[in-house]
């Protein structure tokens, strides 16, 4: 999906190749007195959190796992318990510049100490994130509203490792176009889903980067132009709406604007002529097909009885070819003067003979590809 949408990662790691980093780094926060064992249930810290609540209190991990002895400790692990590790918070208020909801501040008093190591020993991705963002010299974390009390964990974590604290952004969530969350509702939406409808891939990088802003939704013809644009501070803070039928609009203004060269490729088939002829009247580069059956293939012309008359005095009108750009005014001025029609009334059921359809392309373009031969058959 992301070598579709043309984003290249500088490098590729996998988190299950660095559990032994991610050890060596706990090692050095247990010796540092950041990292404490817990042994409750997930039973046992439930029951806490409700009486707690009962109480009026805030439902925070009370630190019990501070107060054990090592006989303590021995005697629950006797008892065939696996300690779970928890990251003892500073207790203070972290303060950043958030790139999009700008000054921020989070009192860590209020938040529970975060699991980092499972029972198992396994690794909450709160954790291993931040190793890999120091490691890896990551500058920006980019990421939904729903995180920004994270962020403040993190950013304790960050410090306590000695790493350089990244800029963060935090984006207001998406919803569909009703203000509903898309979780909800649209469960399958995916850059999978939308690629396999026939979207194009700037179409969808277009409307990821201004939707939520107060710039007008408009395609970018590549990177370089988007991200001369590009500007976090744009974003605003109240939920953006997708909407699917605004981003097909903005896939058909893509494709009216795109060369010949941009599509050949792709398309398989048709000339440079019936691309400039037909890109203007597609949705999804797969709608050019069917404009390819009416130019080249077969079709059921539609004649109404009362313009059986005319399309046949339209038929014998027909000039012999070459034909070009001319050839639809010259026919038609011709047709005009013989039949005594004008506007619709002369150009609708030329239209509807010759492409079986109601709508389309200009037919001065579509005429030279249709060809004489065709012309007459089904203005016969």
């Amino acid at each position: 999906d992301l070598d579709w949408l043309g984003i290249k990662p500088h490098r590729e790691e996998h988190q299950s190749k660095r559990t032994a980093r991610y050890e060596d780094v706990a090692g050095a926060l247990r010796a540092a007195g950041r990292l404490y064992a817990c042994y409750e249930t997930p039973d046992e810290l439930d029951r806490r959190r409700k009486r707690q609540l009962a109480r009026g209190l805030p439902p925070v991990y009370d630190r019990a796992g501070l107060k054990l002895t090592d006989e303590d400790r021995a005697r629950l692990e006797a008892e065939g318990r696996k300690p779970h590790w928890r990251f003892r918070l500073d207790g203070r208020v972290v303060e950043w510049t958030d790139l999009i909801r700008g000054p921020q501040h989070i009192d860590t008093t209020g938040l529970s100490d975060p699991v980092l190591v499972r029972g198992d020993g396994s690794f909450l991705y709160t954790y291993t994130s931040v190793v890999d963002d120091i490691d890896f010299g990551i500058t920006h974390v980019i990421r939904g509203e729903d995180h920004v009390v994270n962020t403040a964990v993190q950013i304790e974590m960050t410090e306590a490792l000695g790493g350089n604290v990244p800029a963060y952004a935090h984006h207001s969530l998406l919803t569909g176009a009703d203000g509903k969350g898309l979780s909800k509702r649209l469960g399958s939406l995916s850059i999978a889903s939308l690629r396999e409808s026939g979207l194009e891939a700037m179409a969808v990088v277009s409307h990821a980067a201004l939707i939520g802003t107060s710039d007008s939704i408009h395609p970018y013809a590549d990177y370089d132009e988007l991200v001369e644009g590009f500007d976090l501070g744009k974003l605003s803070r109240a939920p953006a709406r997708f909407d699917e039928a605004e981003l097909r609009q903005l896939n058909a203004k893509l494709l009216h604007h795109l060369p010949w060269d941009a599509v050949k490729d792709r398309l398989g088939y048709g000339t440079e002529q019936f691309w400039m002829a037909v890109r203007g009247n597609i949705e999804v580069l797969a709608d050019a097909e069917g404009w390819s059956r009416i130019t080249t293939g077969e079709i059921t012309p539609v004649v109404a009885e009362a313009d059986r008359d005319f399309i046949s005095t339209a038929r014998d009108a027909l000039p012999l070819e070459p034909w070009g750009a001319d050839t639809w005014k010259t026919w038609t001025d011709a047709v005009k003067g013989a039949s005594g029609r004008k506007g619709k009334g002369l150009f609708m059921p030329l239209r509807l003979a010759l492409t079986g359809l109601d709508h389309g392309p200009e037919l001065a373009n579509l005429l030279p590809l249709i060809g004489r031969e065709k012309a007459v058959e089904r203005l016969g």
